[in-house]
């Protein structure tokens, strides 16, 4: 990596982290509550019984984004293993930009519920 190219990722970190303060978000929250892990969650879903897994919170490093138009996926990861979420533009209509700040490597938190995708991964669908 050149150290003009570092230096401009770094500048546009910084941008993003104004971006975020500006519009009254912590960056660096001191807590989140977190009620699962990803293999919990994984390990726990089945399609017979949705319900169980209405109300879950889960932290970890966003290990892949792929941002589609009103709708995104992003994989975290924590210290059990990796699971997808799930953010629809229309769900979050006041937080989905926020989103869209998010970068590989971000430590994040996510509140929602658990559904299987039509391609079959369990993946937590945010609220």
């Amino acid at each position: 990596m050149s150290e003009i190219h570092g230096n401009d990722q770094v500048a546009r970190r910084f941008e993003e982290l104004e971006h975020l303060r500006a519009a009254g978000v912590n960056p660096y929250p001191f807590t989140f509550e977190k009620t699962h892990d990803s293999a919990l969650i994984i390990s726990t879903f089945s399609d017979e019984n949705p319900e169980a897994l209405k109300d879950v919170s889960v932290a970890g490093r966003i290990m892949a984004i792929r941002k589609m138009g009103k709708a995104s996926f992003f994989h975290i990861q924590d210290s059990t293993g990796r699971i997808q979420v799930y953010i629809k533009r229309d769900d979050l209509p006041e937080t989905y930009d926020h989103f869209r700040l998010f970068d590989i490597g971000d430590i994040v938190g996510v509140k929602g519920y658990v559904f299987r995708t039509k391609t079959g991964e369990v993946s937590v669908h945010t609220t």
